[in-house]
């Protein structure tokens, strides 16, 4: 969806600069309103980091879809996973400081008392055994917990507020994976890398691309999946 969007974003771009057929001074109201416009669906350009090389064959490539020429190479399925990967590059490229101190900030968890690394590259361990059963990833849990990167700075934390419920199954890999480790009554400390919580994206502007990150979780109960109701029922 989102490239889509880019896409999108691109075509309305790239026409409106060539049929301009140069830089533009915006006076009127309307004129500074469309040039507002513009800046705004820039935004989404930025992922890519074009340089005036590159928007040459953009250009060029809209003009002759735009005017009917033909065109000169076929849009396909490979071409796009092709885009995705121009988006992608710049992305990684900027988290790679941010992986590196992270691996280091893993490391230095592995070492810890109690700490269990798991085959994807989570780090759990246990603060307080619980006496209850072990939720699956069908299970619906609640739970309280605090979320820190690695520098210490909480960026989530429900403790002293109400419990958090949600599908296990439908969170970051890392919860998902270390809470099926936990027992209800339990508390543990999950130490997730950046492949297993949210990759080198990140969720901006909270969470920095490939940020390892740190939870406290305490496992207060496990449900089942809520049933759907019969037809007819609410």
């Amino acid at each position: 969806m989102k490239l889509r969007i880019l896409l999108v974003a691109i075509s309305m771009l790239v026409m409106s600069c060539d049929k301009l057929g140069g830089k533009a001074t915006p006076s009127t109201d309307k004129e500074k309103t469309l040039y507002v416009l513009g800046a705004q669906l820039g935004r989404n350009l930025e992922d890519f980091h074009f340089t005036e090389a590159d928007l040459k064959f953009v250009v060029q490539g809209m003009n002759d879809k735009a005017t009917g020429k033909t065109v000169q190479v076929q849009p396909s399925q490979e071409y796009f996973e092709k885009i995705k990967l121009l988006m992608e590059a710049p992305m990684k490229e900027k988290a790679k400081t941010e992986i590196e101190a992270g691996d280091k900030f893993l490391a230095d968890a592995e070492k810890l008392e109690g700490a269990k690394k798991q085959k994807s590259g989570l780090i759990y361990i246990e603060t307080k055994a619980g006496s209850g059963k072990n939720p699956t990833a069908q299970d619906f849990v609640k739970v309280f917990y605090r979320g820190t990167l690695r520098d210490g700075k909480e960026f989530d934390s429900n403790m002293g507020k109400e419990p958090a419920k949600f599908p296990l199954g439908g969170v970051i890999p890392c919860w998902t994976e270390g809470l099926q480790l936990m027992k209800v009554g339990g508390k543990g400390t999950l130490y997730c890398p950046s492949t297993i919580a949210y990759g080198f994206r990140g969720s901006p502007p909270v969470i920095p691309g490939g940020a390892a990150l740190k939870f406290e979780v305490e496992l207060l109960g496990i449900e089942g999946a809520p049933k759907a109701n019969p037809p007819g029922k609410k």
